[in-house]
């Protein structure tokens, strides 16, 4: 399993997490012309990418979304109320794209099984993610307000985290 964080902060958010020969971005807060750039600096390409998980609809994690479906028709996983909350910003995003998940339903995408959990934070619904490959389990918390007991569970069994 390998992590990236292309960008991390209030200017933007985007992380890459591959597995052998494909991989996955969370969060798109940074332009479509910059992941590419990141993408390449660490020599990942672009149609790697299997999907895009989206932990809530604040612009530090979605503001390239928009230009990154349209330009690359990659699949963004996230809840139906975060999805809900995107629409009513980004009005030229496609439905197409969408591929709805529910909290604490596994998935599998890219050789990861993943798992999202809700996370306390000031928007219409935040969500974290657990991502097993193997023996790696990976925890993502982004924008977190505190940590609840939720949260605490699947930091407590992850053996990398990336909170904030």
């Amino acid at each position: 399993m390998n992590f990236y964080s292309l960008s991390s902060g209030s200017s933007g958010n985007c992380y890459y997490l591959g597995n052998g020969g494909h991989g996955i971005l969370i969060d798109a807060g940074i332009s479509s012309k910059s992941v590419h750039n990141f993408l390449k600096q660490i020599n990942v390409p672009m149609n790697s990418i299997m999907g895009i998980l989206i932990t809530h609809n604040h612009s530090d994690h979605i503001k390239g979304l928009e230009v990154l479906t349209r330009k690359t028709n990659i699949p963004v996983f996230t809840t139906h109320r975060i999805w809900d909350s995107i629409l009513k910003t980004k009005r030229n995003i496609s439905s197409d794209c969408m591929r709805e998940i529910s909290l604490h339903l596994k998935f599998h995408l890219a050789g990861f099984e993943i798992e999202a959990f809700p996370v306390c934070h000031d928007a219409p619904e935040t969500i974290g993610f657990h991502i097993c490959a193997g023996d790696a389990r990976f925890t993502l918390a982004t924008d977190l307000g505190t940590i609840c007991q939720t949260a605490a569970r699947y930091i407590k069994e992850a053996n990398m985290i990336v909170i904030e």
